[in-house]
């Protein structure tokens, strides 16, 4: 499936990423400046953190109350952050845009 990260700086990261990888796997795979994989997505720390686009809000789904909690320590969090080691792809994700937060 496709996904695009928009980058800080104005860029974008559009790559192809594989049906039940989390986005943060994707995102290392392919070298995303700002998501960084630092707890290997055992959902301990909020350095693989996102905006996910609000058209694309309700495919993703909800943080759980552990992703919420770790949400808290992200700067400038946002009604669509999410941690992108709790998101798995599938086909309805297919074309997601998700940002990478400033920092």
């Amino acid at each position: 499936m496709k996904v695009t990260w928009k980058l800080p700086d104005g860029g974008t990261v559009t790559a192809m990423a594989d049906y039940g990888q989390s986005l943060m796997e994707a995102a290392l795979a392919n070298g995303v400046p700002g998501v960084l994989g630092e707890c290997g997505g055992c959902l301990a720390c909020a350095a693989c953190h996102v905006y996910v686009d609000p058209h694309w809000a309700a495919k993703c789904g909800e943080a759980g109350e552990f992703e919420a909690a770790m949400l808290g320590l992200a700067e400038e969090r946002r009604e669509t952050s999410r941690l992108s080691c709790q998101i798995e792809t599938h086909p309805d994700l297919d074309g997601l845009v998700l940002e990478v937060p400033k920092g």
